[in-house]
């Protein structure tokens, strides 16, 4: 492991024991402590760097003030124009961030967004009660506009400040104000994100050893035979998954301990989102919570989930949501396949400038495309038996998907991914557009590709309204 491999391991590790005492503090103490224990990490971390986060905070608080109207447009504009800056410093004579001032900033950059978005929805709905006389029907809204205290406490609260997950400001003013939190489910669920983690972490140093990547960037890497080539990017995801699948699961379990995220089952919560339905404690019935909140990562459905489409969703699910909500509704475009194309572009500029991870994301909306057409054209004509083959087959085509764009998200320059794709002569790429091709034929027309790309579609958003998190979200 790195030095600052290490470093996450340490705070992540620190967070989940520091979590349970949190659970003892009263509101104001609360919010207090876990802004000085968060800001503590960020100094201590990021030394000088940390100014970009605080730059990045005030100019919020600025927008918010100046035109809560405008905050959500403004909002985004500010810190993606600040990423930029903060990615390019050093054309300005400016000493290049820390790899961990690069984490908090990618956090703050989905908080501060989100902020900007509940401030302006609290603005609207009060003005509507005003107007109406009525109670705003919003679940889980502000019932006032943040301070420039709150925004700072939420900023730097300790829990996720680097390894995530994302949590709205809604979410972090509950976990203040908890009535009983000593009560609310704690060590078990704590231990139930543990348990799998001590194996994804020694998977990924014992394959990580075997299949390092830099190997790939060598002369002799490419004198193997393809099928070694091939079979080397199923290696190096499946090294890329065990390492996120530790790191999240720690970074939750430690969520879960100070109790964050934590909400009645009636909730029907979604990760990053919250509750999705009014609730209210019944005195007279023991109440069940969950922590789908802060869930980030299904690692049983990343894995073995069939569709492209939904291998997305149990991923970084907390910025899936955030990426729902903010992004996708907002694209300059009508077309589904354009919107969504859209918002992998969003996606990649926010993890960074590196080609790689353009390359990447925007290989998954052909992969989409192909998939749908094949669905709608050969799957929809099968029969049951028929179905789990062309399922299974899909499942594999999926995975390989994945190693396949996972090699340009890990080797970052657009010349590394582009001679490794080359090695192995863009085999994804050629299948995808054949899929597509075929489907387009096998369909008949343009006017049934419409209706079974309108039906991807539908199903789509119908999995993401019903669905709260336990399996598909």
């Amino acid at each position: 492991m790195s030095p600052d491999e290490l470093v996450y391991l340490g705070i992540l590790s620190a967070s989940i024991p520091v979590g349970f005492l949190f659970r003892y503090l009263s509101p104001p103490v609360k919010q207090g402590a876990a802004l000085l224990l968060g800001l503590s990490i960020a100094i201590a971390t990021c030394h000088v760097h940390t100014l970009h986060s605080l730059v990045t905070v005030v100019g919020i608080w600025i927008i918010i003030k100046i035109s809560w109207r405008h905050a959500p447009a403004l909002s985004l504009t500010w810190t993606f124009l600040y990423l930029l800056f903060f990615r390019l410093v050093t054309w300005f004579g400016l000493p290049s961030p820390t790899p961990f001032a690069n984490a908090i900033q990618l956090l703050l950059t989905l908080k501060m967004v989100s902020l900007a978005n509940e401030v302006h929805s609290f603005h609207v709905e009060k003005k509507n009660e005003v107007s109406s006389f009525a109670k705003s029907p919003v679940i889980g809204g502000l019932s006032q506009e943040p301070s420039l205290y709150d925004i700072l406490s939420y900023s730097y609260c300790y829990a996720g400040i680097m390894t995530g997950p994302f949590f709205r400001f809604q979410t972090y003013a509950d976990w203040l104000r908890q009535p009983s939190p000593q009560a609310l489910p704690g060590w078990e669920p704590c231990l139930q994100r543990l348990k799998m983690v001590p194996v994804y972490a020694a998977l990924f140093l014992a394959v990580n050893d075997v299949f390092p990547l830099a190997y790939v960037r060598t002369e002799e890497f490419l004198d193997q035979n393809i099928f070694f080539r091939l079979f080397y990017m199923a290696a190096v995801f499946f090294v890329f998954r065990m390492r996120f699948y530790a790191a999240w699961c720690g970074a939750e379990a430690g969520c879960i301990s100070a109790g964050l995220g934590c909400y009645p089952e009636k909730a029907l919560s979604k990760p990053g989102g919250g509750p999705t339905v009014n609730y209210s404690p019944d005195p007279t019935t023991e109440e069940n919570y969950d922590f789908k909140t802060i869930q980030n990562i299904d690692c049983y459905n990343t894995d073995f989930c069939v569709k492209v489409r939904h291998g997305m969703r149990y991923w970084n699910m907390t910025v899936q949501w955030w990426l729902h909500h903010y992004i996708y509704p907002n694209a300059p475009f009508k077309a589904y396949a354009l919107r969504a194309g859209w918002t992998m572009f969003i996606s990649a500029y926010w993890h960074g400038l590196h080609a790689g991870y353009y390359l990447s994301f925007l290989t998954i909306p052909l992969c989409i495309a192909a998939e749908s057409a094949m669905e709608a054209s050969v799957r929809a004509k099968l029969g049951p038996f028929g179905q789990n083959i062309f399922d299974w087959i899909h499942w594999f085509l999926k995975m390989r998907a994945y190693d396949y764009m996972c090699m340009g998200f890990v080797l970052l320059k657009a010349s590394d991914t582009i001679n490794y794709w080359t090695s192995i002569y863009f085999i994804m790429h050629i299948i995808a557009v054949c899929c597509i091709v075929v489907g387009t034929v096998l369909k008949g027309g343009k006017r049934e590709g419409r209706r079974g790309d309108k039906e991807e579609k539908r199903e789509g958003e119908k999995i993401e309204n019903l669905k709260t998190g336990e399996k598909t979200d």
